[in-house]
């Protein structure tokens, strides 16, 4: 199995010579373009290559290298633009805030440095590298195709791509899981076989929210230009907001795993759940539970814990919340919003641990099914 990673690293002394070099890649990308485009469909990338290398070598005077890229990713571009059932025959346009390079050919990178071929030869630029990013310089992940990008900000990054092979680990091997139950009332709960808990709150992040929330409904009710354009910038700045949150949050639990030798993490299959229960949701709440990003800090989980070996599993929520841990009796009557209490064995305790509780029970009794039926091959699990 294959890890892959794109690490973000800001180029502190971009120079005039970067900017023309992307300038003149992005001409020749919607040179290549053109010349597909007029074809009326996708051909192959070598193809592409023989009709445009010559123009883009003498004409833009781009290095060999570029001159290379540059059809591979127009064609695979039309490729999948064909792909699409829906999408019409259309000729795609290049911008300059995007340049594509490959290691050792037209780049090389340490800690400090990344080294670019630029129209006036092979030129040095200092990177910001930061203290998360150093990890993965130390000879483990080999380092493939990577991009000089103009963001929105103005200033130009290098997105690093890397890939790491780690060995297959198998379900039916492990023997500690750990189930997580994510929600508002805590944006995650983490259960262990051995019954270590962790609660990871979201009280902050929801006072934040509803701020911004009231903010955004005195913006609407004004209508004007630069309302409209504060409420982008709102809308901008919440989702930056729940993106380092899930970060954050993500990191953690899998911490905790790694603390507690957990071998299999178990998530909830959350498919179409926002749709589903909305309306079980109060009116004041439904703002909050309707646009939390719950999958995406599933997904983070997911890439973080697969970075140290640890298997991702997704098991059918469905009576999670409701399920006596002790007596297995369901019932809707057992849980009151933060409270669980079994009506039949009088059993209590939190109830977003109780759900995480039964996650990993349903991820344990996965790895015991495939074991009674003589599976021995059952890798990672991801929806």
């Amino acid at each position: 199995m294959f890890l892959t990673k794109t690490v973000i690293l800001k180029i502190s002394n971009p120079d005039n010579d970067l900017v023309e070099t992307m300038q003149k890649y992005s001409d020749g990308m919607n040179y290549a373009s053109k010349v597909l485009f007029d074809k009326g469909k996708p051909i192959p990338a070598m193809k592409l290559q023989k009709e445009v290398y010559p123009y883009l070598r003498e004409t833009l005077k781009l290095k060999s290298q570029m001159s290379c890229n540059i059809p591979r990713q127009v064609a695979g571009c039309y490729k999948t633009l064909k792909k699409q059932k829906k999408a019409k025959w259309q000729k795609v346009e290049f911008s300059p805030s995007s340049m594509t390079f490959s290691y050792k050919r037209d780049f090389v990178i340490d800690e400090d440095t990344v080294k670019i071929t630029t129209i006036c030869g092979r030129k040095a630029y200092s990177i910001l590298n930061y203290d998360y990013a150093k990890q993965y310089f130390d000879g483990s992940w080999k380092y493939q195709a990577s991009k000089v990008v103009k963001h929105k900000d103005g200033d130009y990054y290098f997105h690093l791509s890397l890939e790491k092979e780690v060995l297959d680990k198998k379900i039916t091997d492990a023997s500690t899981f750990m189930g997580i139950d994510v929600g508002m009332n805590y944006l995650a709960v983490a259960s262990t076989t051995d019954k270590k808990c962790s609660f990871f709150a979201g009280g902050e992040i929801k006072n934040l929210r509803n701020q911004y929330k009231s903010m955004r409904k005195r913006l609407q009710s004004k209508g004007t230009l630069s309302a409209k354009r504060m409420l982008k910038y709102i809308a901008g700045k919440e989702k930056r907001l729940m993106r380092d949150v899930n970060h954050t949050i993500s990191k953690e639990i899998v911490k905790f795993a790694v603390e507690n030798k957990v071998s299999v993490i178990g998530l909830e299959d959350l498919t179409g759940i926002r749709e589903s229960t909305l309306s079980k949701v109060s009116k004041k709440m439904r703002h909050n539970h309707s646009s939390w990003a719950f999958r995406q800090l599933q997904i983070f989980i997911e890439y973080k814990a697969r970075e140290v070996g640890i298997i991702t599993h997704y098991v059918d929520p469905s009576y999670t919340s409701q399920t006596c841990i002790r007596c297995k009796h369901i019932s809707k009557n057992n849980r009151n919003r933060l409270s669980f209490r079994c009506e039949k064995c009088g059993y209590e305790n939190n109830a977003d641990l109780i759900g995480a509780m039964n996650i990993e029970h349903k991820t344990r009794d996965y790895r015991y099914i495939l074991e009674s039926q003589g599976c021995l091959s059952a890798t990672q699990t991801n929806a």
